[in-house]
């Protein structure tokens, strides 16, 4: 699983783990739901998590988009605003689980987040 988080937003360390909790939480469920042996296949694999990230909500939506067109699992994270950012901001798409070479082809060429 990838999670893609935009880098212009300056999220503080605990938010931006939040918002990819909640991507984590609702790919997890939607595999449960539509690829039920892909899921269980992920957890006895070791469950892998990358976060990478993107310059702004352009790139991605772009990045939701591509993901979606290859037919992978993905969500699109818009937060509450109950606290840093206001509602409905866009914060991080999850990609997964799936095939790794799959999500590469479309995260494989993006920046971790460091």
């Amino acid at each position: 699983m990838v999670l893609v988080t935009r880098s212009d937003l300056k999220l503080s360390k605990g938010k931006l783990a939040a918002q990819a909790g909640h991507a984590v939480m609702e790919c997890t469920l939607r595999a449960k739901k539509e690829s039920p042996r892909t899921l269980d296949r992920y957890r006895r694999e070791g469950a892998r998590k990358i976060v990478c990230k993107v310059p702004d909500e352009d790139s991605l939506r772009k990045t939701l988009f591509h993901a979606k067109k290859a037919g992978l699992i993905s969500y699109l994270v818009k937060d509450a605003g109950h606290t840093e950012i206001p509602p409905g901001t866009v914060t991080v798409v999850g990609i997964g689980p799936g095939p790794r070479s799959d999500i590469d082809k479309i995260t494989g060429q993006l920046s971790l987040v460091s």
